[in-house]
């Protein structure tokens, strides 16, 4: 069972997005985790031995199953699980103490694949969403509201990530909701954001936009470091989290979407405006060669390597239409005048929704 998830619909997919027992059992998975009883990992000369219910593990086809694992040897506190068909091979703390897993191929395919169906139908909650937000930004003051909608408006025009307090903390880096003050210039209509991001990698975005940039300034006049807060109820100004914008995304959509999904949308316009902009490869080299020259182009937006955005963050249909020539026909589309005012999305969100429509419905092609 190479790829399980082409055998299933449109519907599957989105029933188990957020079902992650049903999701194991449609790709003949179990559902473990790590508190249950597992095989631990010792060190042994310079290798490992492996013991199962303190008893030295003997089993030719368990050892070489476990060996393919390629669980780093540097891991602390290895968890394996005794089952060749658990959804988590394994688990493990790395050098910096961070939690780490390894996962069963099947299950790392049903949830990419959910992740890109769980696309379609995001795009048809983003004008709501979006709506919601200009009517938040219209609040008096600097309610949370307020300071959410800013967010997620900077969000979709910069795309730097949501952020985290565990990855400042951790990593020292940064993100829209972790930004101090001192990460952003603001003079007259431009908005100039400076920090460190994840992985370590510097930003340094700019963007021109008056309405923001005179709400950025008020944030950032507010008392303390933090660069987004708000004012509560009682003239309190408190720090804005990552967990209170997906809150704020959840509640309007009605789903379970988080920040995560504007940066995949993004990546997945970018990237079938880039195709689009190419004309058909002549050759299987040229092909591949154009590929890499769009997952590149959009990495470099989104702050990404090539090989995470491809993985991440650019539908997989959309690279497979490409490579079989189906996409130069909708050059047309992506150039129409755009409706936004009637749909909430532009000319290519729209042409992004209707290939996104056509690959759901012929799962076997996506």
């Amino acid at each position: 069972m190479a790829d399980p998830a082409i055998r299933l619909t449109h519907t599957d997919l989105l029933h188990v997005h957020q079902n992650y027992e049903d999701a194991a059992s449609l790709v003949k998975l179990v559902y473990v985790n790590d508190a249950q009883p597992g095989i631990s990992r010792i060190k042994a000369g310079k290798g490992f031995s492996y013991k199962y219910h303190n008893r030295t593990l003997k089993d030719k086809s368990q050892i070489e199953r476990i060996k393919k694992l390629v669980i780093p040897p540097a891991w602390e506190n290895v968890w394996i699980c005794p089952l060749p068909n658990g959804h988590i091979q394994a688990t493990g703390f790395d050098v910096r103490k961070r939690k780490q897993y390894r996962y069963h191929t099947r299950w790392q395919v049903i949830r990419s694949e959910t992740k890109f169906h769980h696309l379609y139908e995001f795009g048809k909650k983003l004008p709501l969403l979006r709506k919601q937000v200009r009517r938040d930004l219209q609040l008096p003051g600097l309610p949370e509201n307020k300071v959410i909608a800013l967010v997620i408006s900077l969000m979709e025009h910069t795309l730097i990530r949501i952020g985290s307090n565990e990855y400042e903390k951790l990593n020292g880096s940064y993100g829209l909701t972790t930004l101090k003050d001192k990460h952003v210039a603001v003079s007259g209509d431009n908005l100039r954001f400076s920090f460190k991001g994840k992985k370590g990698v510097v930003h340094d975005i700019k963007l021109h936009h008056r309405k923001l940039a005179k709400l950025v300034k008020q944030c950032r006049d507010i008392p303390g470091k933090e660069l987004f807060q708000y004012y509560d109820d009682q003239g309190m100004h408190r720090s804005l989290d990552s967990g209170m914008v997906n809150r704020y995304i959840k509640e309007i959509t009605g789903d379970e979407f988080t920040a995560k999904d504007f940066r995949t949308w993004a990546g997945s316009v970018q990237a079938l405006q880039a195709f689009c902009a190419l004309e058909a490869a002549g050759t299987a080299t040229l092909c591949r060669k154009n590929i890499v020259a769009v997952l590149d182009q959009v990495s470099a937006r989104l702050g990404n390597t090539r090989a995470v955005c491809k993985k991440y963050y650019v539908h997989p249909g959309l690279i497979r239409l490409y490579e079989e020539k189906q996409l130069p026909k909708y050059r047309e589309q992506l150039n129409a005048p755009a409706g936004a005012s009637k749909t909430g999305l532009s000319s290519e969100e729209m042409t992004l929704m209707k290939l996104l429509r056509l690959m759901n419905r012929g799962i076997a092609s996506t």
